[in-house]
């Protein structure tokens, strides 16, 4: 994303046109270490092996650090078994361990280069001054990295997360931005001891971190886009990597003294940073150095000096790393005294605070860079990129640098939200957030077909082209079906369940059960979210699947928002325990024994969702709602059967679901609707009442019939605020003519001509686009219900509630006609 502020500055309402793409994580990390071996003497293998095998501590190190594909050792002694075992199989790094008082290592690695020049070859041996003495006689061509040992297995990961690093970077940094922090060290004694200090820290943080993704498996993937530590010997080699990977560098770590045109200067790391200086004056740089004398170079500047001698030097390092690179938390400071002012620890904290910081110090976070180094370190790499290009200086009002930052920070947390199944966590779900799960079960054949939804949506960005008219899911929370079984089980409800009771007594039994009391709070937090009725509808591991037609045979209630968050529980437990009754109706039994399948075997998920629709005096329902369909079966004229077919109502969908006249249509043959092809079947054949839902049925208690609180009412009784006047047309009796649009007096006839023949939202091309990506991502033919909501003539959000496939039984028969 290219952003530009040199011309007009982007305001808050700009965001919302922008998309943000969401980071592929899959796509980092790609090249692995998974085989390693390592050539040692047995003396040197038995001292390795001494506390553990190296293997299974590398592998405890992996799991402690959240790590996936610890790499496996295999060792042998001699450089002919090392050519033997390279010969056969395929090793990604070589480990090895010399004998001081021979060059076989050396020669061995020279052969090795020659043989296999990209597999990277380490040496690691306890340092003394002899092995100094000695190494600086060897010939170390066919040596990539020298590392003193001292029995800590911290240095083998670092050693691995080094060469990983080192040749995963370069597509890395290009994919996506992911950043590096560049460590600049000539003495192996040290650059061995600081790179296992950094990798600990930076996995660690990192683990810490990727928390934020919405479930495991997304944490897992975004430790992927850690920053990468580059390890530079000499003055030249860290420019070339600055050159290189500068852009996306969080700090440098430099020594002072290292060498430099290939001679030894004090000066070094000083010129160095210097150097960088005149060209990003805001990176962090953080000095180490043995003589503390060297202090006086940096006394006014803003970089940091650390005594390598210091007893605290780990701990010194780690507080200016993180106080520095953007890790841990974000300290909103004074700029004039350089107090605290407050905290912020992640994403949603920024987000909630973002209002809260003085202009003067807001000024000075976004001048700096950061706001954005704070999102890189962290692997948000959309965000970060967008805010780091945004030039503060333009902004003579801080509120709307302010407001960008809230509009950039919503935007992408709904799209990190979109087409993902989150963990249901208390404090991070919110109104930004779209589909979470409560338990550990399965989400359920409708649970599973909202989840698809959303990915489906996320990934075809051509449903999304319309801004007035964006197609998306309603908030939704699924109880796995582990609930149900926890539920069952702790109020002992199978026995009844199972028996010949009537429906009736099942629902009163279900309704005096208990609910897990943990669920309580967890429905706090969904009504602070959502602030609208909530459809409670049935989940089973057989509905919605493919080959197994199990829609609509359980129930699906609705219930009105109240501002009593207790009535609101009361109302929602009890739908959730009348949604688990009807598994256990007589119809539900019949159906079950109908399909040959086993009622005690049928689990069942609830999906919590949204209503979508809007309020009208004491009704609640959407402009529009139905059912479209990837193939027709019986299409009219020029129409072909793969066009589809939409059958759609004003109000809720239950109008279409109870099999009343809808109207119904192909979506790429909006002028031939056959309802509408003379005045006799407009009048006839339309739409003339519709279903809403009761907002003062708060009192009615629940019943087998989940139509209970709903409201079946007349066209006209629909108020001149409702989207009526939207949808329908007016037929004129004097002049026996229906006009497009709503005009006072005379029958309305549900048309939707505005909209179909029009053209005011983009409703026929959504749905052909919807349909053709549903058929390709199911491989089949495919079932959508829809919702909706129109704000005004032109701006309106199109609501996918549920896609299914279209099961199509078909029997051959082989007969004989001659006979």
């Amino acid at each position: 994303m290219k952003l530009k502020t040199s011309n007009s500055v982007i305001r808050a309402h700009d965001i919302s046109q922008l998309r943000f793409r969401d980071t592929p994580f899959v796509k980092l990390m790609n090249k692995r270490i998974y085989n390693i071996l390592m050539v040692a003497s047995r003396y040197d293998m038995f001292i390795l092996e001494d506390d553990g095998r190296v293997d299974e501590q590398i592998f405890n190190e992996y799991t402690s650090l959240n790590l996936r594909y610890p790499p496996r050792f295999n060792q042998v002694s001699s450089n002919k078994e090392a050519l033997a075992e390279l010969k056969y199989s395929n090793y990604e790094l070589i480990i090895c361990m010399p004998n001081m008082d021979s060059s076989d290592t050396f020669v061995l690695a020279k052969q090795i280069k020659e043989l296999y020049p990209r597999t990277p070859v380490v040496l690691l041996t306890p340092f003394s001054k002899a092995v100094t003495k000695s190494l600086i006689k060897e010939d170390l061509s066919g040596i990539d990295y020298v590392f003193s040992w001292l029995g800590d297995t911290d240095l083998l990961l670092a050693i691995i997360k080094l060469i990983e690093d080192s040749i995963n970077v370069e597509h890395d940094v290009s994919t996506v931005g992911v950043q590096t922090i560049m460590l600049v060290e000539d003495s192996v004694r040290f650059y061995s001891s600081a790179l296992s200090l950094l990798y600990k820290f930076v996995l660690s943080e990192s683990k810490d971190f990727s928390k934020e993704a919405l479930n495991d498996h997304l944490q897992m993937l975004r430790m992927r886009g850690r920053p990468k530590i580059l390890l530079a010997r000499n003055y030249e080699e860290a420019v070339s990597y600055y050159k290189k990977y500068g852009d996306n560098m969080l700090g440098v770590i430099s020594d002072m003294s290292f060498n430099r045109d290939g001679v030894k200067d004090k000066l070094a790391g000083k010129k160095l940073g210097e150097w960088i200086r005149s060209i990003d004056s805001d990176i962090p740089f953080i000095y180490t150095s043995s003589e503390s004398a060297n202090r006086k170079y940096i006394e006014n500047t803003k970089d940091l000096f650390i005594d390598k001698n210091s007893k605290t030097f780990p701990q010194d390092l780690y507080k200016a790393i993180k106080e520095n690179l953007g890790f841990g938390d974000f300290i909103i400071s004074d700029p004039s005294t350089g107090k605290e002012i407050f905290r912020i620890r992640n994403l949603k904290e920024l987000q909630m605070n973002i209002r809260n910081i003085p202009d003067d110090s807001l000024y000075y976070h976004l001048s700096h860079n950061h706001f954005s180094r704070f999102f890189y370190s962290r692997a948000m790499f959309p965000v970060a990129e967008m805010l780091k290009k945004i030039d503060v200086s333009e902004y003579a009002n801080m509120n709307d640098a302010r407001e960008l930052i809230y509009a950039t920070i919503v935007q992408y947390r709904r799209m990190k939200n979109t087409g993902v199944v989150a963990v249901f966590e208390k404090d991070r779900f919110d109104q930004y957030s779209n589909f979470a799960r409560i338990g550990e079960g399965s989400l359920g054949g409708k649970g599973r077909g909202l989840a698809f939804i959303g990915y489906m949506v996320k990934t075809h960005l051509e449903l999304n082209n319309h801004n007035n008219f964006p197609v998306t899911t309603p908030k939704t929370v699924v109880l796995c079906t582990d609930i149900f079984d926890e539920f069952m089980e702790m109020n002992q409800l199978y026995e009844p369940a199972l028996s010949d009771r009537t429906d009736e007594q099942i629902l009163k039994q279900f309704l005096a059960a208990k609910l897990p009391k943990r669920l309580v709070s967890d429905f706090l937090v969904f009504f602070e979210a959502i602030e609208a009725p909530i459809a409670i509808r049935s989940s089973s591991l057989l509905e919605d699947s493919q080959y197994q037609p199990f829609a609509g045979i359980y129930s699906t209630y609705m219930i009105p928002y109240v501002n009593d968050k207790y009535v609101m529980v009361r109302l929602l437990s009890d739908a959730v325990k009348a949604v688990y009754a009807s598994v256990f109706y007589k119809d539900s039994k019949a159906y079950m024994s109908a399909t040959q399948n086993l009622i005690d075997q049928e689990k069942m998920a609830i999906v919590l969702q949204e209503v979508v629709g809007s309020k009208y005096d004491n009704l609640y329902y959407p402009a529009i709602s139905g059912v479209a369909r990837s193939i027709n079966y019986y299409p009219i004229g020029n129409e072909k059967s793969e066009d589809g077919i939409v059958n759609m109502a004003f109000g809720l969908g239950k109008y279409i679901v109870d099999g009343n006249t809808g109207l119904r249509f192909s979506p790429l043959h909006t002028s031939n609707i056959l309802q509408l092809s003379s005045l006799d079947l407009a009048l006839k054949d339309t739409q003339t009442q519709f279903y809403a839902l009761d907002l003062d049925s708060v009192s009615k208690d629940f019943t087998v019939d989940d139509s209970f609180n709903l409201v079946k009412s007349r066209l006209k009784m629909a108020d001149n605020t409702s989207p009526l006047r939207y949808v329908a047309s007016t037929y004129d009796p004097q002049d026996q003519i229906i006009r497009d649009g709503y005009y006072e007096g005379g029958r309305k006839i549900i048309s939707f001509a505005n909209i179909l023949q029009h053209d005011t939202l983009p409703l026929a091309e959504t749905f052909v686009k919807l349909l053709k990506a549903g058929q390709k991502e199911m491989g089949r033919p495919v079932e959508i219900e829809f919702a909706v909501d129109i704000q005004d003539q032109n701006n309106a959000t199109f609501y996918v509630l549920q896609i299914r496939p279209i099961v199509d039984s078909r029997e051959v028969m082989h007969e004989d006609l001659e006979e």
